[in-house]
């Protein structure tokens, strides 16, 4: 027996639409399991569609996970909460919240982009330009906050959004990256362990510098 066809081709929905459907198939099952390991046809069977379908619609497996990766990425970062706005709250505090939100956030993500390490087909066509139109990474919102902030007076007119940005992204991925590549790693808890004070002490470095104070 066939697969069931899915609603959106029951109602005659047309190829974009259908191409939407596959593409939050794959994403619900990258949220419930990873990427590694993920086939055409567990795709094809939580979508309940014909195998051939997805090749239909999509130049290939490559492209059909690295849109659903956005999706998943997109929705994550969504139930994370939104980034902070200038001129709201203490820039202090403002930077502390982003670090924490973007560590819970690279945690949930781990297991996805840990199973694409074999695909390299998969990391380019995610990291293709306008893959993703319209949807600001982590970095992008901080860059955009900072210089929001400097606009206002609240940090140095001097400072460098970009390196400022680059520091504390930096700093976060360090608590990830070693997860990916070092196979001693230990294995991702479903809550990123972050060392105490870890949040504090990237924003009081990157608002205070490392130089000593300066004498009168």
């Amino acid at each position: 027996m066939s697969p069931r066809k899915p609603a959106v081709l029951r109602d005659g929905g047309g190829e974009q639409s259908l191409r939407e459907y596959l593409v939050t198939a794959a994403a619900r099952l990258i949220a419930e399991r990873g990427t590694a390991a993920l086939t055409v046809r567990d795709i094809a069977r939580e979508a309940r569609v014909a195998d051939g379908v997805l090749y239909n619609h999509f130049a290939g497996k490559e492209e059909l996970l690295a849109l659903a990766l956005h999706a998943h990425v997109h929705e994550v970062m969504e139930q994370a909460g939104s980034a902070p706005v200038a001129g709201q709250g203490t820039v202090e505090d403002n930077l502390r919240s982003f670090v924490e939100r973007g560590l819970g956030v690279l945690g949930r993500l781990l297991p996805a982009f840990a199973g694409l390490l074999g695909q390299p087909k998969v990391l380019t066509h995610f990291h293709r330009p306008g893959a993703h139109p319209g949807r600001d990474g982590f970095r992008d919102q901080l860059i955009g906050y900072l210089r929001a902030e400097r606009e206002l007076g609240r940090i140095a007119a001097e400072a460098d959004p970009e390196a400022a940005a680059t520091m504390i992204m930096g700093a976060c991925h360090e608590l990830i990256l070693p997860r990916l590549f070092f196979p001693d790693a230990p294995q991702v808890p479903e809550v990123l362990e972050v060392p105490p004070g870890f949040a504090d002490g990237i924003v009081t470095t990157v608002l205070h510098g490392i130089a000593p104070a300066r004498t009168s």
